[in-house]
């Protein structure tokens, strides 16, 4: 069994209206001096086998096809 994360963000110059979101309410909670938040998707996946090059195979055609917007959003993948 191979277990994975893969860590979907938006690209550097798109918008980010939920971080702005964010960005403003830990303000108003007082947490001051925060800026320029990001948000992001993380899935965590298993996977049958123990070819981690082939798992590393199936998990970018997973993000290109389904878990990433590729024209906004770009993935990394963790394998353990």
């Amino acid at each position: 069994m191979i277990k994975a994360r893969v860590t979907v963000t938006l690209k550097n110059g798109v918008l980010d209206p939920q971080g702005k979101a964010i960005e403003g309410a830990l303000g108003s909670l007082g947490f001051e001096g925060v800026g320029h938040v990001r948000q992001g998707k993380v899935f965590d996946l298993s996977l049958e086998g123990t070819d981690k090059v082939k798992a590393e195979a199936d998990l970018k055609s997973m993000c290109e096809k389904l878990l990433a917007n590729t024209v906004i959003e770009n993935y990394t993948i963790a394998i353990d």
